[in-house]
């Protein structure tokens, strides 16, 4: 993944902290090269890019038709371009002088070193972007349509970044993602961004996040409609501030937390949550009426305690997962499920038409749970299964205990599309398989991922797969699509970005 921001060595004085808490300093160093490159890859894209060169040029008659448009135009044409290039512009003729200046400017400090130098910024090259950043917000007067501050050394400059946001804040600035190098660990994030009440998408990085204790409870960000949260060092009350005061807040991504948390869901705008690669106490979905997705991935539970997972008022909720009864305690209205729990209108959530479950296949507690929870939601018609790796079977699983669990009203009469990720064909995958083939009367497709690097050839693989077109199935007109590898490289990363945002589609069907 290109991330065009890696970090730099790390400063003499936090590698000797770090000998003195006995950790080896690169060791330390490539950890958080790593978490700094999936920080920089779960950010949202610019909305200008480098890749393509600004060029010039008169048409062959040499008359010069852009000129002649109207400034709407032209502002909005160099709205579009990196911050240099648009500033460039004003050297095409005397029309052009004052467009830069007029224009809602983007700003992406890391294109404005060259390419090369740009995906390799040591601190000297650090500086000059600093100066430089410092340079366009006194030069231009607003608005700043988006911001990305993602290459200086932020603890060199804490001072001269509070008054950077000051200046934004009062210039309009609509879109900002603010990253740490990220050296201190703990570098506080200044709280003045908590008055940019313009704001409409935030995504700070790498930070500890301001206490909020001593922010005036006026405090608000009236136009934020997206937030996420990468990597920051922050406590539950801190996250109940900044949601509290987000009244038309719709998307919320979390990642990389690694503290412990608890969320809850109280919010009458809330479209669309999103958690990767965090661990949290508790996930509580309080009051959320206009909630449409939960997405759950690559999260983990710490010390073997599971995170909650509560599902309480959500009645537009469509698209829930990945639920892993391995590291989530499940609760639908006020009961908590476990494998047996019988089902009731209570505990059931009809709102779902999308879920995603991750399960062990040859662990016992994980498959005991299946049949219960497909139970609380009736009306489930796209399935995603992610068969996770078993390090030591604990039971074996056949057909005879799927036919046992009994009818699955879901499975029997709603489930038209079945996706089930990371296939390895073992016994109990094959299990399941089955009883699900046999169960399902509304079938229509099933798509089979294949396990990322787990068959040795091409013959190992269909020996594997062959079974399944041999299956008796419920549903005669139901197709099987078995699809390569999928790609674990990124960690989700890749598909956490693709996941769809809104209502529309499947935010699981990159996964």
């Amino acid at each position: 993944m290109d991330t065009r921001v890696p970090p730099v060595p790390m400063d003499p004085a936090t590698a000797v902290m770090f000998r003195l808490d006995g950790q080896d300093p690169d060791e330390m160093e490539a950890l958080f090269a790593r978490v700094l490159s999936y920080t920089h890859y779960a950010l949202p894209d610019p909305p200008v890019s480098v890749d393509a060169r600004l060029f010039g040029l008169l048409p062959h008659h040499s008359v010069d038709g852009f000129s002649r448009l109207p400034d709407v135009l032209l502002r909005n044409i160099v709205s579009r371009l990196p911050v240099k290039e648009g500033a460039r512009t004003a050297v095409l003729s005397r029309r052009w002088r004052g467009v830069w200046r007029s224009a809602p400017l983007v700003l992406v400090d890391s294109h404005i070193l060259p390419a090369a130098a740009a995906t390799a910024a040591a601190r000297g090259d650090a500086r000059r972007i600093t100066s430089a950043v410092s340079r366009i917000l006194a030069a231009h007067p607003g608005p700043f349509r988006c911001v990305h501050l993602t290459s200086s050394h932020m603890e060199e400059f804490h001072g001269l970044l509070t008054r950077w946001l000051r200046i934004l804040a009062n210039k309009g600035i609509q879109e900002l993602v603010l990253v740490n190098r990220p050296w201190p660990l703990d570098l506080v994030l200044p709280s003045t961004f908590l008055g940019m009440t313009t704001l409409t998408r935030l995504y700070p990085g790498l930070w500890k996040f301001p206490d909020t204790a001593g922010i005036p409870s006026a405090t608000c960000l009236p136009n934020l409609l997206e937030l996420g949260l990468c990597s920051l060092i922050m406590e539950s009350k801190d996250l109940d501030f900044i949601l509290d005061r987000s009244p038309v807040l719709e998307t919320l991504y979390i990642h990389g937390n690694l503290f412990k948390l608890s969320l809850r869901l109280v919010s009458q705008s809330l479209r669309c949550v999103k958690i990767l690669m965090s661990s949290f106490e508790e996930i509580a979905v309080v009051d959320a009426p206009r909630l449409e997705r939960l997405i759950l991935t690559g999260c983990w539970s710490r010390g073997g305690v599971c995170t909650k997972v509560k599902i309480g008022y959500a009645p537009k909720l469509h698209s829930l997962g990945y639920l892993d009864s391995g590291s989530h305690d499940l609760e639908f209205g006020n009961t908590v499920i476990k494998a047996g729990t019988k089902v009731s209108p209570s505990t059931m959530v009809p709102s779902v038409r999308v879920l995603a479950l991750e399960v062990r296949c040859g662990v016992r507690n994980d498959v005991k749970m299946i049949p219960t929870v497909l139970r609380c939601f009736p009306n489930v018609e796209t399935l995603h299964i992610m068969s996770g790796k078993t390090g030591q079977p604990s039971g074996k699983h056949n057909l005879k205990f799927w036919n046992e669990s009994g009818t699955i009203e879901c499975i029997s009469s709603r489930i038209n599309l079945l996706v089930f990720h990371d296939f390895r064909g073992d016994r109990s995958e094959l299990a399941f398989l089955k009883f699900f083939f046999e169960s399902a009367l509304v079938l229509k497709h099933v798509v089979i991922v294949l396990a990322n690097a787990w068959f040795t050839s091409m013959e190992d693989m269909h020996s594997k797969v062959n079974p399944l077109r041999s299956m008796k199935r419920a549903s005669a007109g139901s197709k099987i699509m078995v699809t390569g590898c999928s790609d674990a490289e990124d960690g989700g990363m890749g598909n956490f970005k693709r996941a769809p945002g809104s209502s529309i589609g499947d935010p699981f069907v990159n996964f």
